[in-house]
């Protein structure tokens, strides 16, 4: 591990403030600590000598000036430390969840890792248990780390001045402290950063386990999943005992270090003033001095076992940052106008177009030409695993694809790149209804206006009709001010998903992606939900993903162009009816 992360630094303001705060801290520390000794070793030396009260009385205030003065810079610095560290971590968490929820290759896509990316869980823990160990490095072993370079150079030019033979012997046995940190630095990074995704690991199934346990309950597998969650736990133990040991070993054997070399300090010291070759008050000086100089070298390899969980969580976070960053600097290349692209109502073309998800051989979609005109509708049909969800993913702009380019074109404009409009504007003129949509905790009609919040009541009551939802909504307690509980617990699979169009119709977006919007429905659901679908799509460009061939014979229909994909190649023909 580097002694500074330089992305710390470009990434966070705070940090740098940070970092003048502490090298002022510590230019201050060490010259209260240079004071101090020379004070203390004044007054011993004078009251040795038999100097009265009159004479040490000010010398023992200053003592006790100074170690008043060293405790409230203590206090301040660590203060201004810790505010830097909980801006740093709002500003790491504010990056992490924009980077999730606002740009291609998003990870929330990858629920089962298909992009090398965490889970939802792991992101959790990452978001919170992670970063909040950034408080032991910003408060604890940044202060330190700038104390060992400035509190040894400044000890030394003193002893040197006061005694060059103990300066000499300071200064061969004083870089043998930060030899065996950086020894036994080396060996601990392996062991903290597989602690850490052991860490993320329990809480990323953890997480998964909570948010299926009626279906593992219904399948009797809750002990199974209990018991693979006790056996992930027991090795984060033993990996967090393991860390530990390390750690109070290579405590003990800095101290011994330290302790063996300013006892050598002593020794001469000792030998030379029993000989009469030094005078007391520089005897004591020295010795006063001597740990001083290897004291904050002892301290910043403890402290940097404390804030190592914190460096390895923020690491992760930086290496979910980079991930796909050429495409997203691409994407940012066009402003944000804050309206539809024009292009999201005209045409869509894929050429070649693939995708290979990281860490894995086989495509998720390989070579796949379409075309798909504005106002068409298209039914994307096949095998599970053929590319359908992948397909919808590359249109979103949640990935990018591996190989081959997509192109879009206005009405009446030329073909234009997709990386070349905005992802934010691009996403403005999309409808979605994926499989499981998402309803959070709040009321329905907040719900419904998710995507357009400046709709008025009566539209959102309107959509709500389109999509078949406007009758059992008003029949709940609170009509459409009755909140949904967390993912819509208030309401069926089928209540969910007409919500969910609801929304969609909402929007009123000009190109509309369905992601299987009738799977897991009973036939009197999914009829429902078809015949909201048709209203949906009136004047618009759709692209729907589905295995339930009753599309085929819904009121939609006659509408539809069926694509089937056989991964990888694809197979395109037109349905007659």
């Amino acid at each position: 591990m580097k002694p500074l992360d330089p992305r710390l630094v470009r990434v966070a303001g705070a940090v740098r403030l940070h970092l003048g705060v502490s090298v002022v801290s510590g230019v201050l520390v060490t010259c209260l600590i240079l004071l101090q000794s020379w004070l203390l070793a004044h007054t011993i030396s004078g009251a040795w000598g038999g100097a009265g009260m009159d004479t040490l009385g000010p010398a023992i205030g200053a003592v006790v000036a100074v170690a008043v003065a060293r405790a409230l810079l203590s206090y301040a610095a660590e203060t201004s430390a810790l505010y830097s560290a909980a801006r740093t971590k709002s500003q790491l968490r504010r990056r992490l969840v924009a980077h999730v929820t606002g740009g291609p290759g998003r990870v929330w896509t990858a629920e089962h890792d298909g992009q090398g990316s965490p889970r939802a869980g792991e992101l959790v823990t990452l978001a919170t248990r992670g970063l909040d160990a950034l408080d032991d490095y910003f408060a604890r072993y940044l202060p330190q780390l700038v104390l060992s370079v400035i509190v040894p150079m400044a000890v030394l030019t003193v002893v040197f001045w006061a005694d060059w033979i103990s300066g000499i012997v300071i200064i061969v046995t004083l870089p043998l402290v930060p030899i065996f940190m950086a020894l036994i630095g080396m060996y601990t990074q392996e062991r903290t950063d597989r602690q850490w995704k052991l860490l993320s690991r329990l809480g990323g199934h953890f997480l998964d386990v909570v948010e299926g346990l009626p279906t593992l309950a219904l399948f009797r597998r809750a002990k199974a999943q209990a018991a693979i969650i006790r056996k992930v736990g027991d090795e984060h133990r033993s990996a967090t005992m393991g860390t530990l040991r390390v750690a109070f070993l290579s405590a003990f054997a800095l101290e011994l270090l330290s302790t063996l070399a300013v006892a050598l300090v002593a020794v001469e010291v000792g030998l030379r003033l029993l000989g009469g070759h030094m005078d007391y008050q520089t005897a004591l000086l020295v010795l006063i001095l001597a740990p001083e100089a290897y004291l904050p070298l002892r301290e910043v390899g403890a402290r940097f076992h404390a804030s190592m969980e914190g460096v390895s969580a923020a690491d992760q976070v930086f290496a979910e940052l980079d991930r796909e960053r050429g495409v997203e600097e691409r994407s940012r290349a066009t402003a944000r106008t804050g309206v539809p692209p024009r292009q999201s109502r005209g045409d869509l073309r894929l050429e070649g177009v693939g995708l290979t998800y990281p860490g894995r051989r086989r495509p998720a979609l390989a070579d796949l030409d379409l075309t798909v005109h504005a106002g068409e509708h298209i039914l994307l049909t096949g095998p599970s695993g053929a590319g359908k969800s992948t397909l919808l993913s590359l249109l979103l702009r949640f990935n990018a694809p591996t190989e081959g380019r997509i192109t879009v074109r206005a009405p009446g404009g030329e073909w234009t790149a997709l990386t070349d409009v905005s992802v934010d504007d691009w996403r403005l003129g999309i409808a979605w209804v994926p499989q499981h949509p998402y309803l959070f905790d709040l009321s329905v009609a907040d719900n419904i206006r998710l995507g357009t919040p400046e709709a008025s009541f009566e539209q959102v009551r309107e959509a709500a009709r389109l999509a078949e939802a406007d009758e059992f909504i008003t029949a709940l307690p609170d009509g459409y001010h009755t909140r949904l509980g967390e993912r819509g617990t208030r309401l069926s699979a089928g209540q969910r998903q007409r919500v969910a169009l609801a929304r969609a119709l909402c929007r009123d977006a000009p190109l509309v992606l369905l992601d299987e919007p009738t799977a897991h429905l009973d036939p009197e659901n999914a009829a429902v939900v078809r015949t909201a679908v048709t209203r949906l799509l009136a004047g618009r460009t759709a692209v729907i993903a589905a295995h339930d061939t009753g599309w085929l014979r819904s009121a939609v229909g006659d509408t539809l162009r069926e694509v089937v994909l056989h991964a990888p190649e694809i197979e395109e023909g037109s349905l007659s009816r």
